[in-house]
């Protein structure tokens, strides 16, 4: 029994948030703002909906923010996990995102009572930022159809399926009026931040650009696709089938995404620890009690109509630079969240789908970080190396096998090195 007290929410969880709920609440709704366009994005883009996006960042989000290990993570859909699903959904349907996502959430969660935290917590940062780099050109690739108003030509691999997907744009004639939305988008995401410097009170560029194309397509009657009209029911329990996916298709797909949502979280916290420069242990993330909330957050937002959840590294760093002192900013930005949801639900659906492609080209821009790519590029020619050859291999074949040919290949010539 003493083993699982670890796992259980506590008071220390929440020691410094009646003198700090002020701060905490302030930081839930920037938070909340940020995440709102990009669960609607990954929701769209994995083709599991919107309503699915906004699901998962309301109820993971809650759910891994009371459980998890980590007093500064902010959970949710994230672009990782959106590369690993989109062609599970391809091929299996949306369906398919029930069982897999509960039966991964819950390998997540014994992979935390079996306390494999410390484990994938080893992760060379080389190989971790090769695998950023990765997932944003991925992202990038996958915003194709919707920044262009196009069907999906699908290819197999999302490089192959960029591409067909552009030449069909090409060869049926290109969609002018979203591409406008879409750089409009960009301009106006990229350029607030200079402009809003003086402005007190930020309000996130993501959520501006939004805002501003929204308004430019409604006054200007420019036609482009739409979020469209979400789900009445925000929640609701979804009928459990495997719907015809075979153990080896089943047990493959969930492998994948537990060790995706396990190694992103994990890498979300400790980057967490490291923007709140905390210093002493007892103040600083649990990986195995990390593991177990987002495990338990997948299986519950699985079952009702959202998708598989992680640690989100850009929306817990909003998170961090708002002031958040406690876990309590992330239970209010899931509120929120839901409280936007209900009262908006018919604004929400007249977004242009291509100012949220345009979001997630920028977001993708911003994951990739050129200049932090430079300067470790120019630091260790094995570092550098490493870093390209994880990206190259989660671009072009898969994001696990990037991380275990990257981490193989980062201990082999560190050994040779030493040699």
């Amino acid at each position: 029994m003493n083993r699982l007290r670890e796992f259980i929410p506590n008071r220390a969880d929440y020691k410094s948030a009646r003198t700090n709920w002020r701060k905490d609440l302030l930081a839930g709704i920037t938070v909340g703002i940020v995440a709102l366009p990009l669960a609607l994005a990954f929701g769209i883009t994995t083709g599991a909906g919107a309503g699915a996006g906004l699901i998962t960042a309301i109820l993971a989000g809650l759910i891994a923010a009371v459980f998890g290990g980590s007093n500064f993570q902010v959970s949710g859909p994230t672009g990782a996990m959106t590369v690993v699903l989109v062609p599970i959904v391809s091929k299996y349907g949306v369906e398919a995102l029930i069982p897999l996502g509960f039966f991964a959430g819950l390998l997540t969660l014994i992979l935390g009572l079996i306390r494999a935290g410390s484990i994938i917590n080893r992760v060379p940062w080389p190989v971790m930022e090769g695998f950023t780099l990765g997932i944003a050109i991925v992202i990038a690739l996958q915003q194709f159809p919707t920044a262009l108003a196009t069907p999906s030509i699908d290819g197999g691999r999302t490089v192959t399926t960029a591409w067909r997907t552009l030449k069909g744009a090409l060869d049926s004639g290109l969609n002018y009026s979203a591409i406008f939305i879409v750089v409009l988008t960009l301009v106006v995401k990229f350029t607030y931040p200079k402009i809003a410097r003086k402005v007190k009170f930020h309000t996130p560029a993501s959520f501006i650009a939004i805002v501003f194309s929204s308004v430019v397509v409604f006054a200007f009657g420019i036609s482009v696709p739409t979020v469209g009209e979400l789900p009445k029911a925000i929640f609701h329990i979804q009928k459990f089938s495997l719907f015809g996916l075979s153990l080896y298709q089943l047990i493959t797909a969930v492998i994948s995404i537990a060790l995706l949502a396990s190694i992103e979280s994990l890498l979300s916290a400790r980057v967490a620890d490291q923007m709140s420069h905390i210093h002493e242990l007892k103040d600083r993330y649990h990986p195995n009690r990390e593991l177990f909330g987002q495990g338990l957050a997948s299986v519950a937002s699985s079952l009702f109509g959202g998708m598989p959840a992680t640690g989100a590294i850009a929306r817990t760093g909003v998170k961090i630079r708002s002031g958040a002192k406690s876990r309590l900013a992330a239970i209010f930005h899931a509120t929120f969240l839901l409280a936007v949801v209900l009262a908006l639900s018919p604004i929400i659906s007249k977004i242009p789908m291509s100012a949220l492609a345009g979001v997630l080209l920028g977001t993708s821009y911003r994951m990739a970080s050129p200049a932090n790519l430079r300067e470790i590029l120019r630091t260790t020619r094995l570092d550098g190396s490493i870093l390209l050859a994880t990206a190259l291999i989660v671009i072009f074949v898969d994001l696990i096998w990037g991380i275990v040919i990257g981490t193989a290949l980062y201990f082999i010539f560190s050994k040779l090195k030493k040699k």
